[in-house]
């Protein structure tokens, strides 16, 4: 992780810096190392007042704090607190949404018909495909599928949270089929 920091009207003293620098490595921990995270952490002191402002970029995460107190220790330690509490709420969003997500996996059986007669050519899967279908309602799917060139299209059913499958009929219409899992 980058930290950069600015101080504003003061002259920082080595063992802040090094306090301040301490401290804020700690989210690190919260971060993966394919991020890329930056750092700003601004310090400013006017008359009494000691303000820290800290913002942290990541992939897909923009967090800041800002923090007031009489000593810039404490307002380092309390923005760090702030920006803490933030990633760790992220942090959980991210893990309850995969659990959800693992969750909802939907679980498709082949079912074999009967014995199939000798002497036939019996067809083989020469294709595989991983596709995991988007969540998206019917009329979404539809215009979708219009806009690609396909002739048919599974999804998650926004909806009802099935997968469904929207497909294109011989007369240009699209057809829908809900398997009723």
């Amino acid at each position: 992780m980058n930290i950069k920091f600015n101080f504003k009207s003061f002259e920082p003293s080595e063992h802040l810096k090094k306090y301040a620098r301490e401290r804020f490595e700690k989210l690190s921990k919260y971060l993966n190392e394919s991020d890329a995270a930056e750092l700003q952490v601004n310090l400013e002191v006017e008359k009494f007042r000691h303000i820290a402002e800290v913002i942290l970029t990541a992939k897909d995460i923009h967090i800041s704090a800002t923090e007031e107190t009489e000593d810039m220790y404490s307002t380092v330690d309390l923005s760090l607190d702030k920006i803490e509490a933030q990633l760790r709420k992220q942090r959980d969003k991210v893990k309850d949404k995969k659990k959800k997500i693992r969750e909802k996996q939907v679980r498709m059986d082949v079912i074999n018909f009967g014995p199939v007669e000798s002497g036939k050519r019996e067809p083989r899967i020469v294709a595989t495909d991983h596709y995991e279908p988007k969540p998206m309602d019917i009329e979404e799917a539809a215009m979708q599928l219009e806009n690609l060139n396909y002739d048919f299209l599974v999804f998650l059913n926004a909806e009802t949270e099935r997968v469904n499958v929207v497909y294109r009929r011989k007369n240009g219409d699209f057809g829908f089929i809900d398997p009723g899992m």
